[in-house]
């Protein structure tokens, strides 16, 4: 460790080795900072002699960052991050603030919450920034931890005493297929279920697993005739005989743009529930807790929707069975 006189360093080129930290480049370093590129280059020349060490090597991958540099990216960032919340304003101004906020969601809570959401925080805070990622197969967990994410919107219940996690939507399964399909038309027994050809979502991540379990107490065992992502569900299902377990409200979605309809599942549905997951060393921050507001607002509005539409809900008893027999 090169022997540092910090009443003469320059914390700001902290705030640059940070920035290109995030974004493996010092072009868009300069972008997210605000700086020209050649004063970003400067500044992260003068952090190289300081540290004695190179930092960054580039690489057909962008800068690429040496052992010592992923020795010190934890730490700044972390650093980084008490300093920005112990200099924000005791109190969030919504109508007047300009401020970004980054929401990783999974692919319910992108089609269910992101719309009315956006919309929300269009409307009481309009110099806000949202940017929306979705969290696929990325590591949650760290990038909570790294302070890249202030929420993420899903249904993974991550663990650790860091983290703070509260159920904000609750959703259930349907049927769904093509409008006029025979699936529609008459009561559906297990048997007729299993002769159904299925389309399973691949990129859900939910637990269909339920009608397996009913067909299996039947003897019997659905037939998958193929997979494919969100994206191209609803064409798929509107041109063919097969049919999809897909969330309530995901099928809402749906059937609105695309000659769809739904049913009820022959089994009873277990309850799907989306969670709002961050940091709390967020807790007290006045803009994020304002979000996370905003957010349960939205959630219960959702709520309050369905429950005026007299959507179905599952009863505790059946919620038990279903548990059980996981």
């Amino acid at each position: 460790m090169p022997d540092i006189r910090w009443g003469a360093f320059d914390l700001n080129l902290l705030v640059v080795f940070d920035a290109v930290m995030r974004d493996h480049s010092v072009t868009r370093a300069a972008t997210r900072l605000g700086l020209s590129q050649p004063a970003t280059s400067h500044a992260l020349a003068r952090l190289r002699h300081t540290m004695r060490d190179e930092l960054f090597i580039r690489s057909p991958e962008g800068m690429t960052p040496t052992a010592r540099a992923e020795q010190l990216a934890g730490p700044v960032r972390n650093a980084l991050n008490e300093l920005q919340f112990a200099l924000e304003p005791e109190a969030f101004a919504p109508a007047t603030a300009r401020h970004r906020f980054v929401l990783m969601l999974n692919n319910y809570a992108a089609v269910v919450l992101a719309p009315p959401l956006a919309a929300a925080v269009a409307a009481a805070a309009p110099f806000v920034e949202l940017d929306l990622r979705p969290s696929g197969t990325l590591d949650i967990a760290a990038e909570l931890d790294r302070g890249e994410v202030d929420l993420a919107l899903g249904r993974t219940d991550i663990p650790g005493e860091r983290f703070a996690s509260v159920p904000i939507v609750q959703d259930t399964f349907v049927l769904v297929t093509r409008a006029g399909h025979r699936a529609t038309r008459q009561p559906l027994s297990a048997t007729a279920f299993a002769g159904l050809s299925h389309l399973e979502i691949s990129s859900a991540r939910e637990d269909t697993g339920f009608i397996d379990h009913f067909l299996a107490d039947h003897g019997l065992e659905r037939r998958i005739m193929l997979r494919a992502p969100y994206i191209s569900a609803a064409k798929l299902l509107a041109q063919s005989e097969m049919v999809a377990t897909l969330s309530r409200r995901i099928a809402q979605a749906l059937i609105e743009d695309h000659p769809l309809q739904a049913r009820e599942t022959p089994c009873p549905s277990p309850t799907i529930v989306t969670r709002m997951t961050w940091h709390r060393r967020r807790d007290n921050q006045p803009a994020h807790r304002w979000l996370r507001d905003l957010v349960t607002s939205v959630s219960k509005s959702l709520e309050r929707t369905s429950r005026a539409r007299g959507e179905p809900r599952q009863s505790p008893a059946a919620q038990l069975r279903r548990t059980n027999r996981s």
